[in-house]
């Protein structure tokens, strides 16, 4: 590995469910660790920046899962609000639907007036889509001037699918995606998974596992 794996880790707290000292502790994880980002829904961007203060760790903030049908205008709203709340890295669901609809010249259009708010990270959700369109959407992403592409959230079908076609989604995504940095995200709990994800070309690993990964990594 390039680098030691604990820099390729969102660590990640996300959830109806999360209270203020989830995101405490989640935060603390990540300084204990140095983790590269901790990922959270906007609601904690403030906070989430307070305790990261003083330290290299991105705030990184998910919008609009699971599949980003919401109005564009809505989208702006909460990125600029993120941005100004102190986020670092916007984690933006592409609309999905408009996606599997071939809409193409409004799925470019509206990443583009996203891209321009921040670093923008888009979620493909590659688990709902065919390769043709995990292709066809990957070149849109980088065409539109995200940071990365990022293949799904917790919710998207491919969560429940093998870590072999997560790969063979990141290697797709690699191709037509050239130069853009590539996050895996969903399900990846073991050093194994976080691994092979990596091997695959993955520069970013999105987890909720981060703390378990590098007690493991810690014996190896």
């Amino acid at each position: 590995m390039k680098k030691e794996i604990n820099q390729y880790i969102d660590h990640t707290k996300i959830g109806k469910g999360v209270k203020r000292e989830d995101i405490i502790k989640t935060c603390s994880e990540a300084k204990e660790y140095n983790f590269r980002g901790v990922c959270v829904n906007p609601k904690w961007v403030k906070l989430t920046k307070k305790e990261l203060k003083d330290t290299n760790i991105k705030v990184v903030v998910l919008i609009d899962e699971p599949i980003g049908d919401s109005p564009l205008k809505d989208k702006i709203k909460i990125c600029k609000k993120a941005i100004k709340d102190g986020a670092d890295d916007l984690d933006v669901v592409v609309n999905i639907p408009d996606v599997k609809h071939e809409r193409w010249a409004k799925v470019l259009k509206d990443l583009k007036a996203i891209c321009k708010i921040g670093d923008t990270k888009v979620i493909i959700g590659s688990g709902y889509l065919t390769d043709e369109e995990i292709a066809k959407v990957s070149s849109l992403v980088k065409e539109a001037g995200a940071i990365c592409v990022k293949t799904a959230t917790g919710k998207d079908p491919l969560e429940n699918r093998e870590m072999e076609e997560k790969e063979r989604h990141i290697k797709l995504m690699k191709k037509n995606a050239k130069g853009l940095l590539i996050k895996a995200s969903g399900n990846i709990k073991t050093i194994e998974d976080a691994s092979l994800m990596i091997k695959a070309g993955a520069d970013i690993i999105g987890t909720s596992s981060g703390v378990k990964i590098m007690k493991i990594y810690g014996k190896k």
